[in-house]
């Protein structure tokens, strides 16, 4: 086995050993979507994401265009937010925000008896005309998600994909639903699989794509 120390040269071969055990099992990814499925895998080593990963047409395309307008992301975890490459937002003009441990978050969530994830989507729908939503782990997010596209609210492009037991599943499948309905760029993994790191995959694809950087050497790493 040859062994590789340079981050570029790891990323590279990881990719196709993805790329060929891909092929092993039959799976064919769309042009399209084979960057965002491909860093997901990568990021968790979990090949059912071939199949659970759900987009909306056109999402990838219309995810990498918001990025190149400067459009922000708003995720409902902290970790998600550490994990999205801040180099490829740099370079497109972008941030990336989380409104989760803000003071005025906690407030509004205990005056309504409601969760912090659920404020933070309205806090975020109310601060950025546009924006895109990474979520990643409150499914109470994504319903709050519907309700505010029921009123109007149009967001850049939304990720669903909380992980856990409760709520998880049916909030990801009423989200894609109403992404559907609305013309809502919507990238979903249906079922119980997710998570924040997931959630900063998917948009740090959408950021490679964006600048043109799927291949690790034009982040600026060595090889």
């Amino acid at each position: 086995m040859v062994e590789h120390h340079l981050p570029a040269d790891i990323e590279r071969t990881s990719m196709r050993i993805i790329g060929e055990e891909l092929a092993e099992r039959g799976v064919a990814l769309s042009p399209e979507t084979e960057a965002v499925v491909k860093r997901v895998i990568h990021t968790s080593a979990d090949f059912d994401y071939a199949e659970n990963l759900r987009f909306t047409e056109g999402a990838v395309q219309e995810g990498a265009a918001a990025l190149l307008r400067g459009v922000p992301i708003v995720t409902d975890t902290n970790m998600a937010l550490a994990g999205v490459s801040k180099p490829s937002l740099a370079k497109l003009g972008g941030s990336v925000r989380c409104f989760m441990a803000e003071e005025e978050t906690a407030r509004l969530a205990k005056e309504r008896g409601t969760t912090r994830a659920a404020v933070s989507m309205e806090l975020a729908a109310k601060t950025f005309p546009e924006v895109i939503l990474a979520v990643g782990n409150a499914p109470t997010a994504l319903l709050e998600i519907e309700t505010l596209m029921e009123e109007g609210f149009r967001p850049a492009l939304v990720i669903g994909v909380p992980v856990g037991f409760v709520n998880v599943v049916e909030s990801k499948e009423r989200i894609l639903s109403a992404c559907e309905k609305n013309g809502v760029p919507a990238i979903v993994a249906l079922g119980r699989k997710g998570g924040s790191n997931v959630a900063a995959a998917i948009c740090n694809a959408l950021l490679y794509t964006a600048v043109g950087a799927l291949d690790p050497a034009k982040r600026g790493w060595q090889g």
